[in-house]
């Protein structure tokens, strides 16, 4: 049991979101420092690319994406006549922290392009829902991110993981680089819209796509993508494990995540996603529905347009992230009552046989459930003309410009 000041407590509890008390007394339990930490980063967003972005917004949609899209290429002279609150954004992104090393990289790129069917199963059927089943949902439930276009953020964030881990793409001209920064740029903008929406309740949830539900994510998306992917039969050593944690931080850090709340290492990754999800309110109405709508998108990722043929694709979505989540956390998101045992051995199995296969019967595993849902990165995004800086105008999706 921790001991804390009554007083010091109580004064705590008054500064945490309404959401997160009760699960921040429990998480103070066993790790008191990193729990406060916490739900202290549930009202921390990231100043600097804000301002950037409500100043755009004063120039125009058309005008904004052009600078953005300007100082992105690197253009002669992109930032002279630029908003000071954009010289000052991109001088903090441009500026490398003292420990990036990129040569610690190199083991990781070659170590993802080894496993990466296996590493896209593990991201869209764990790590996908682990990361973004937070109280982060509300805030893509309220702007219909996920409702109304839930196919293009999978394409998205396929991208940018593929882009990450390509030689070179976190360097300044590197496409992993200017998409890390992109989503940095996009959340920040979407806050500005919500923090302006009746819907967003500041008191209970903090600021929208805050630093903490950032910092969760980023930890999702390395540890324990690592510990899906071993699960899924992945296969790595432990240079490439700490290379693989390295190319994360890197990429968390481009996507303005205070270092506050970025974690370290594997192991400081860990202890955050356990501390995250105890306080994290669990799993809310948004939460079921963004799980289950990022499943749905499988198939139509995977170009399936028949509806049987849909269907028992997200089925074997279901069953293979039913083995990778839990039974328990299955259940709370309410998947379909779906027998999962022996389904990760049968991933395995399929895995070994399917290069077997794609050499002597390249028709019976392009038809396979295995291949379907392995070859979704192949059905990553890339839009026509590059990497498109437009910024939302509207809260609501539906009614706003692309992006």
């Amino acid at each position: 049991m921790v001991e804390l000041n009554p007083e010091t407590h109580v004064q705590e509890l008054l500064n945490i979101p309404t959401d997160y008390r009760a699960g921040y007394e429990q998480a103070i339990q066993f790790a008191p420092e990193m729990a406060y930490n916490y739900v202290a980063h549930t009202r921390v967003g990231d100043p600097l690319a804000e301002v950037m972005t409500e100043d755009l917004a004063e120039l125009g949609p058309g005008e904004s994406m052009r600078l953005i899209q300007a100082v992105m290429d690197q253009e002669e002279g992109a930032l002279r006549d630029a908003p000071a609150s954009m010289r000052e954004f991109f001088e903090d992104a441009e500026t490398p922290p003292e420990w990036l090393d990129y040569a610690a990289f190199a083991p990781s790129v070659r170590m993802f392009h080894r496993n990466s069917r296996v590493i896209l199963a593990a991201f869209v059927a764990g790590v996908l829902i682990e990361g973004f089943t937070t109280n982060i949902a509300k805030s893509f439930f309220i702007t219909g991110r996920v409702r109304e276009q839930g196919l293009r953020r999978l394409g998205q964030n396929n991208r940018h993981m593929m882009e990450i881990f390509l030689p070179g793409g976190l360097y300044r001209n590197g496409d992993g680089w200017k998409l890390s920064v992109r989503i940095r740029i996009i959340h920040a903008r979407i806050r500005h819209l919500l923090n302006r929406s009746d819907e967003w309740d500041f008191e209970a949830w903090g600021v929208p796509i805050s630093a903490a539900h950032l910092g969760y994510a980023i930890s999702s998306f390395s540890a324990r993508l690592l510990k899906h992917m071993k699960t899924l039969g992945a296969k790595y050593n432990d240079a490439e494990y700490a290379s693989f944690m390295d190319v994360w931080r890197y990429t968390g850090y481009l996507m303005g995540i205070p270092e506050t709340i970025l974690f370290h290492d594997a192991t400081d990754a860990l202890k955050l996603y356990d501390v995250g999800i105890v306080c994290e309110p669990r799993y809310q109405t948004e939460s079921i529905l963004m799980a289950n709508s990022l499943v749905n998108s499988a198939p139509l990722i995977a170009g399936m347009t028949e509806p049987e043929e849909r269907r028992h694709l997200a089925r074997y979505v279901y069953r293979v992230s039913r083995g990778l989540i839990g039974q328990e956390a299955a259940n709370t998101l309410r998947y379909p009552r779906l027998a999962s045992f022996g389904v990760v051995q049968w991933f395995k199995i399929q895995q070994r046989y399917d290069y077997i296969l794609s050499k002597l019967f390249p028709g019976m595993a392009k038809n396979s459930d295995f291949t379907r849902f392995t070859s979704l990165l192949d059905a990553s995004l890339f839009d026509e003309g590059g990497i498109r800086y437009e910024l939302p105008d509207h809260v609501y999706v539906e009614e706003s410009r692309q992006w």
